[in-house]
């Protein structure tokens, strides 16, 4: 599985960012393996967030799964096509 990734630039002060490389340095690790790591440590404990959806998503969930009969599979970019121009 692929997990999706972001990338983020952080500024540090240079006698801060110098402490991290002899910190990742001595682990044997690059900088970012390093701070990934301590971010990972950090969260640990965390449980993962969860939250409920919104009213009007519940509503259209639930119209949703009560229209799933209707459900049809396209297996060509013509079959799309003529989709969505019957719309």
């Amino acid at each position: 599985m692929i997990t999706q990734q972001a990338q983020i630039k952080l500024n540090l002060p240079l006698a801060l960012k110098d402490y991290l490389e002899s910190k990742a340095d001595k682990f044997g690790m690059p900088l970012a393996g390093y701070i990934k790591h301590l971010m990972l440590k950090d969260v640990e404990d965390m449980d993962y967030p969860t939250f409920e959806l919104s009213d009007k998503s519940e509503r259209a969930l639930k119209k949703a799964l009560k229209e799933k009969d209707k459900a049809i599979t396209i297996t060509s970019k013509e079959e799309l096509d003529k989709f969505f121009k019957n719309l």
